[in-house]
């Protein structure tokens, strides 16, 4: 089976709790505050493994939650910080926001590392609060809600060489042939249902990986067949060869085989058009292939080279493998990647929205809500007196008691926050 998209929730860790602790020592008075800050959460990183080739792992396990922070302890000790969560995926992964779409890392060389979901900072202990004017704060944070989000993860193959063409012109047959993939053969169309990988070495001891795309047909681009469903795979690869089936066996014309898949490739991605293509002349064996052939190179005016081959007799194998191997030399590495390579795992700066925004219920009850008050309102210790104090002091400052008087908020009127409510007092 092969697995090339998922959709998985992902969760950092939550950090760690501050502690609201005091010294009591013999012979050490007025031993003051001592509670230790809480350990930060662990983020969810994903790293790239070469020894993965599907996102088969990810069909049986669909949530990842890393470990939140320890709590802080007494005589000021830090909790332990949680280690990162590190998801294994195959080169070529791309991730995206499932809401949004953004990519957030589009993932290729062995060991590459993106942080998908941050995990939270630890809570600051009673420590952090002491003052000159307040020398022993019974105030202690929570810790930071770690980032959660839901997202898309996509494999595009990274193959050197794409087989594509129409179905059962022989493309599962020549990759077989040529590489020690055993892919299923039969004679009727999409037989293929998922990529096939294979290596392949020419007679000179160079190799290269060989990717079957399962059969494209006219319309694919807008999802019909098997779709763009693997379309995403040509992307990735350097050298794009063309399979045609020469001998017309299923009554089609070849050169507009040719025209109708570089079309479907061109309409997916315009970039494909510069990527170097080389024509297989398959079924080469059969009555009236050569005729065809002639046809063939007469319209095609010397676009792309053309290599008559048949998977049965195995003529001309070598010759293909050697122009394939001649191309790929020519072409660096990293000359076609899906975004340039230092933008590959790419952190953006994201302005924060406003703090809060005021609505109201049904029954007339005003609703507060938004990221800021939220995390705030999650990192507050409402079992001690001075932590509600202080909440009660960050929501002015941030503008809520004005923003619910426009409302039109009374004294004793209820006010939500989450799942709690509040009184709201002049």
């Amino acid at each position: 089976m092969f697995v090339d998209q998922v959709k998985v929730y992902v969760k950092g860790g939550d950090g760690g709790n501050g502690l609201v602790a005091f010294r009591r020592e013999k012979y050490v008075p007025n031993g003051g505050p001592a509670g230790g800050d809480g350990g930060n959460g662990g983020d969810v990183v994903f790293e790239v493994d070469e020894g993965l080739n599907t996102l088969m792992d990810f069909r049986y396990q669909r949530h990842f939650k890393a470990k939140r922070g320890e709590n802080g302890m007494s005589k000021g000790q830090h909790g332990k910080n949680a280690e990162p969560l590190v998801v294994p995926v195959p080169p070529g992964t791309t991730v995206k926001d499932a809401d949004t779409g953004e990519v957030i890392a589009d993932l290729v060389d062995h060991k590459q590392r993106a942080v998908i979901a941050k995990g939270g900072r630890g809570g600051r202990g009673n420590i952090r609060f002491a003052t000159a004017r307040n020398p022993a704060p019974e105030l202690a944070e929570n810790g930071e809600p770690a980032q959660e989000r839901d997202i898309q993860v996509e494999l595009k193959l990274i193959a050197d060489v794409g087989l594509v063409g129409f179905p059962s012109v022989g493309k599962s047959t020549l990759l077989s042939v040529i590489s020690a993939a055993k892919p299923k053969i039969a004679d009727y169309h999409f037989t293929t249902l998922a990529p096939n990988l294979g290596v392949v070495e020419t007679g000179d001891q160079r190799s290269f990986v060989m990717a079957d795309l399962p059969g494209l047909i006219e319309g694919a681009h807008e999802g019909v067949g098997l779709g763009y469903q693997f379309l995403r795979h040509v992307e990735r690869t350097r050298v794009i060869v063309h399979v045609i089936d020469m001998a017309a066996t299923e009554g089609r014309d070849p050169y507009q085989d040719y025209q109708t898949i570089n079309q479907e490739l061109f309409e997916y991605d315009e970039r494909l058009k510069e990527r170097p293509q080389i024509i297989a002349a398959n079924k080469m064996d059969m009555p009236g292939a050569d005729e065809q052939l002639e046809l063939f190179k007469q319209k095609l005016e010397g676009e792309y080279p053309v290599y008559p081959i048949s998977t049965l007799t195995k003529n001309g194998l070598q010759d293909l493998l050697f122009a394939v191997a001649d191309t790929l030399e020519r072409i660096p590495k990293d000359s076609t990647p899906i975004e340039e390579k230092e933008e590959r795992v790419l952190y953006k700066y994201e302005r924060e929205d406003v703090p809060f925004k005021v609505t109201r219920d049904p029954d007339g009850a005003y609703v507060l809500y938004g990221a800021q008050i939220e995390k705030l309102f999650k990192m507050t210790d409402f079992n001690r007196d001075e932590s509600i104090r202080r909440f009660a002091r960050q929501m002015r400052g941030m503008g809520v008691d004005d923003a619910l008087r426009k409302r039109g908020a009374k004294d004793g009127d209820t006010v939500r926050l989450l799942d709690y409510e509040f009184e709201f007092v002049e």
